[in-house]
């Protein structure tokens, strides 16, 4: 299984990016899809979760501001990240859980200008 993220770059603050993740090869189905992100010297975070059903749920810093969204016939996670800040810079890995193992993408730089 491959997870291919895309849509990262240099934006502005105050703009929009689009993330993407399809998930690739073997998988019977897929359980909960997730962003986290990590900003140089700091640890790993959660930023947003979505499940098989379309629930979703948001890290404080993001809830207003991110959507997670999903396409199961494509095995792909979306997050629209809108108003970004400064603080938004990191890189954005996806993570996909099925019944079995938990894959993570190889991540995408996400960087805003102030």
């Amino acid at each position: 299984v491959q997870l291919q993220a895309s849509g990262g770059g240099l934006v502005q603050a105050g703009g929009s990016l689009r993330l993407s993740c399809a998930a690739s090869g073997s998988i019977l189905s897929i359980n909960d899809m997730g962003w986290y992100r990590q900003a140089p010297g700091e640890e790993r975070e959660w930023v947003a979760a979505i499940t098989s059903g379309g629930s979703t749920n948001y890290a404080d810093s993001v809830k207003g501001r991110f959507t997670i969204s999903r396409d199961n016939a494509k095995n792909t996670v979306y997050l629209q990240m809108n108003s970004l800040k400064p603080e938004d810079t990191a890189v954005y890995y996806c993570k996909v859980n099925t019944p079995r193992v938990n894959y993570w993408g190889e991540g995408t730089q996400v960087t805003v200008s102030s």
